[in-house]
This record gives structure tokens, sequence and C-alpha cells, in this order.
């Protein structure tokens, strides 16, 4: 995991930073403050909070799913993208954390725009399919544990509008996905998915190395 860009030495990420994204004040005050605990590392890194922002903008879109939300840095971030009428679910079984990311939203204005469901996420996937909204969302990104990746893109793939994107972070992991030596259980769970995704004729890929990889898949 990584909160920068992976390849970027800091003096080069901290020129991206300075003339490339538009920290919200709310988002810097949340990096500042989930950098003093210890899986600080599990925040997106800035840009990747621009990036995914500005995908929001571009597609227009209205309802957005995330998988993973720890203290609220992306969820924020897409959340002050949307509409005043648009929505985000978000999926956590952490109050601690995501009691963090409630006052987050509450300082940038976008409590009202966030349906926070505390549970495992695939239950809350499976419940969205059951209460009829497949289909219904223009976005979803994943970032959670990685054991359940693949879960968490097939519920996609059925809860994201055709022409809509699922965002899938930590794909490079940091490069052990490309050190076949590695054999940890999150390695290869992401290795696997990313081998299905390049093989799947459901979506339009690409994989960019943004943050610690970044894959975007358009469903068809």
């Amino acid at each position: 995991m990584s909160n920068a860009s992976i390849g970027l030495d800091d003096k080069l990420h901290s020129y991206l930073l300075e003339v490339g994204v538009r920290e919200h004040e709310v988002l810097r005050r949340l990096r500042d403050e989930t950098a003093s605990i210890p899986e600080s590392r599990m925040q997106i890194a800035p840009e990747e909070g621009a990036f995914l922002a500005l995908l929001v903008r571009v597609l227009g879109a209205r309802r957005v799913l995330e998988v993973g939300t720890f203290t609220g840095y992306s969820s924020t971030a897409m959340a002050l993208a949307l509409p005043v009428d648009g929505q985000i679910v978000c999926c956590d079984v952490s109050k601690e954390w995501t009691d963090v990311a409630r006052r987050a939203w509450t300082d940038a204005g976008v409590a009202d725009r966030v349906d926070l469901r505390l549970a495992p996420a695939l239950e809350t996937l499976e419940q969205l399919l059951a209460d009829g909204q497949a289909g219904s969302f223009d976005l979803a990104f994943i970032d959670a544990d990685k054991e359940n990746y693949a879960g968490y893109y097939e519920a996609a793939l059925q809860l994201v509008r055709p022409s809509g994107v699922i965002a899938i972070d930590n794909v490079l992991w940091s490069g052990r996905v490309a050190d076949p030596e590695n054999t940890e259980e999150s390695t290869v769970a992401i290795r696997a998915l990313n081998d299905a995704i390049a093989a799947d004729e459901r979506v339009d890929v690409s994989m960019i190395p943004l943050a610690d990889g970044l894959t975007l898949a358009r469903v068809r």
C-alpha cells in the first residue's frame, strides 16, 4: 500500500501535489489526521482522490459505490464532486475509522450524500442486488481486503450500469504482483484478479500506475 504514487520520489510528489491537485481543506486536514495512526498507509494518495473526483464529474455520476472507506478520504473527495442530490454508498466494517470519515463528511458539507453501511461488504453488495439496485450505480471504487477482491468485482459488475466504471485500487501492490516468488494471500488474490480482468470481455480495461496501481474497468 502507498499514499503516494508508485515510483515518485518525495520531491516530485510534492511538485505534483502543488500543481496537479486542488485539495479541499477538509481533505488536507483529514490526511494530516490519518497520518497519525499506524494504518495511515491505507489512505489513498491525494492525486488519486483528485482523479476519482474528476472521474465522478466526467461520468456525470449521480450514484457511487465504495467498497472500503477507512477514514473517508476517497468518499469525501467523490462526494464533493457529486451533484447535491447525488449519493455514495460506502461499505466498511470499522466504526472507529468511519467515525473519522463521518466528521469529514460533515465538515465538507456532504454528509447528506453518504449512505454508510457498516457490515461485511459482500453482505451489503448482495443486499443491494436483492433490493433491485442492479445497474443503478455509475461508478464503483474498490479498496478493501484484497482476498475478497474477486467477489467485490463480480458484484460491482452487476451493480454498475453499462458504460459505468469500476475502479480497483492497489493492483500493482508495490510491485509484489510482478514477483512470482511472492505467494502471500493478498498478492495472489490481486494477481488472480488482474489476470481475470485482462481476459474479461465484459469490460474495457486500462491499468494505470497511479498511487499503488489503479485499474479502470468500463462495463460494456
